[in-house]
């Protein structure tokens, strides 16, 4: 095959071995002789490639990134077609790596009932009547993300509060967390919900006192009794949730993303949207543990790509539930529930065996774990999988991975296992967290200055919708940890702390890394991929307590300009 047939037909591949093949500094020789489509000049670039930390400019090339340099250097690059960012002293990032979103679940959530902020149960109730004035008749109310930490008391909701404001159509809303549901009596008996059902394997049905009727509240797989009944979104409303996330995504500076919730559906969503020019995130999609045999059949091993824009080959799976609902799996109990020591999501046994079995046919496997017991038995579970299947590049990860016994850092480290983070859970969790499991226990909780001191790997992410998309609002949650009430100005656990570097270190490159995408991407590196975020301030030197009011001007993704305030 000829050299231009070649091109005609794997540019991208072309083009890749080409830039990789070249000086890291500067990619022609002599300098100039390759005209940049696009040039950032006048900028404080923070690279996060140790090689080369700081920079003034960086040079784009057929979607890659050609040149970082001083501006005189990196203005030999440009040309008339050349298109030019004047920073004017602005800091350029790599784009951000968001390590766990429930993407298209974000989308949808823009458009429904918003409960996460109602500060009692009346304006819950009230939200939800307003929403219920809005939908035809007989359409359910879904969504919410209500907490109940924000109210007085925090008293958890019930069948008895919704029916108060909406009794004649089917509400069932999700806590924020996604652990816990609440529905109201008419779905209750749509469901066929009713003293005589039992808990489900994973899940409780939460009882009036003295009695087997439900209150309506629904805990982890106790859930999927009513969810199982609600109509569920056409393909046409999830290609238009998923387009409203990736726009949003743009917005917040998000260039690459794992999506922990993926579906045949929706991976093809992901392509014909990369089709229609519409997809201007890097996705990684995740899909369930339990369907592992899927990938095995058609040969696909752990981070296989589409052209860089479209990953799968990782699968999730639930080892325990949340804190906020008090399912999340501990050594000892609940505080205000002595009896509880949380839920086994999954049968251990039979993660044991689904995890090995994935493992030994080339797949990436994370495990969702939160309470210490959890994240004690999974790694039990990784090392085990590692003795069975032999030494190799296997990258597991533990999702959320919030509270760890101290005995157990020294156990990440030493498997080198990924610990999957979402700062922005710090401030948000730290207002009731010492409630649920004492001071002592939240000593070793979100702790990634032990992490740091441990050489535990760790990335960053969101988990949106359970928290913000805005990467920036991680950062400031991590550097920080002043709790959303207000009560810990000097930060929650304050010796956990870690530095602005660190933070983006952990939302680019080590979130890059979690998904075996480090050779292409996290860094602002010639040869990578030329995907950035322009900030309006240098989050490195203002007061960390401005970072929240940074914002994102431009977004950058292969190259172009997907955002610009």
């Amino acid at each position: 095959m000829t050299p231009s047939i070649l091109c005609r037909f794997f540019p991208s591949i072309l083009l890749g071995t080409f830039l990789l093949c070249l000086p890291r500094t500067a990619l022609c020789d002599p300098p100039g002789t390759v005209v940049a489509d696009l040039i950032i000049h006048n900028a404080k670039v923070w690279t996060v490639d140790e090689a080369s930390p700081e920079a003034e400019a960086v040079a784009v090339w057929k979607g890659r990134i050609l040149a970082v340099g001083d501006n005189d250097a990196i203005q030999r690059h440009a040309g008339e077609e050349t298109k030019i960012i004047d920073a004017e002293g602005m800091l350029v990032l790599p784009g951000f790596n968001d390590n766990h979103t429930h993407f298209v679940s974000g989308g949808m959530s823009l458009t429904r009932v918003q409960l996460k902020d109602s500060t009692s149960q009346e304006e819950f109730g009230e939200r939800l009547a307003a929403k219920s004035d809005e939908l035809p008749e007989g359409a359910w109310i879904t969504g919410g993300s209500w907490d109940h930490d924000n109210w007085p008391g925090g008293e958890l909701p019930s069948a008895e509060l919704i029916d108060r404001y909406v009794p004649d159509r089917p509400v069932f809303v999700r806590r924020y967390d996604g652990h816990m549901g609440v529905a109201n009596s008419m779905a209750l008996r749509m469901a066929g919900v009713n003293a005589d059902t039992p808990d489900p394997e994973g899940g409780v049905i939460e009882r009036k006192p003295g009695s087997n009727e439900p209150t309506g509240l629904l805990r982890n797989h106790a859930a999927r009794l009513v969810g199982r009944i609600v109509p569920q979104e056409s393909y046409e409303e999830e290609k238009a949730a998923a387009l409203a996330a990736v726009r949003e995504a743009a917005r917040a500076g998000v260039t690459s993303l794992t999506d922990m919730s993926g579906t045949p559906g929706r991976l093809r969503i992901y392509q014909e949207l990369l089709d229609e020019n519409e997809l201007t995130v890097r996705i990684n999609m995740l899909i369930p543990l339990s369907r592992w045999q899927d990938y095995e059949r058609l040969g696909i091993l752990a981070n296989f790509r589409n052209d860089n824009w479209i990953k799968i080959g990782g699968l999730k799976v639930f080892a325990d539930g949340s804190l906020g609902s008090s399912t999340a799996l501990f050594f000892e109990p609940y505080l205000q529930d002595p009896d509880n020591h949380g839920i086994r999501v999954t049968p251990l046994e039979q993660l044991e065996q689904q995890v090995i079995a994935a493992d030994k046919a080339g797949l990436q496997v994370a495990v969702h774990a939160i309470g210490d017991k959890a994240n004690s038995d999974v790694l039990d579970i990784f090392e085990k999988a590692g003795d069975v299947n032999g030494p190799r590049d296997r990258r597991f990860r533990v999702e959320h991975a919030q509270h760890i016994h101290p005995k157990d850092f020294e156990r990440y480290a030493a498997l080198g296992v990924i610990a999957s983070v979402q700062p922005y859970h710090v401030i948000d969790d730290g207002r009731w967290a010492e409630g649920r499991i004492g001071h002592e226990r939240c000593e070793s909780s979100y702790a990634y200055q032990w992490f740091e001191q441990e050489g535990v790997l760790y990335c960053f992410g969101s988990d949106w919708t359970v928290a913000p998309l805005n990467p920036l609002l991680g950062i400031d949650a991590a550097v920080t940890r002043r709790t959303l009430d207000g009560e810990n100005p000097g930060g929650w656990f304050p010796e956990q702390k870690i530095t602005v570097e660190q933070a983006i270190r952990a939302y680019t490159y080590m979130s890059a890394y979690a998904e075996f995408g480090e050779d292409v991407k996290g860094t602002i590196t010639p040869g990578k991929l030329a995907d950035m975020v322009i900030i309006d301030r240098d989050i490195l030197t203002i007061p960390s307590d401005d970072i929240p009011e940074a914002r994102i001007v431009y977004t950058i993704v292969d190259g172009q300009i997907v955002h610009q305030d």
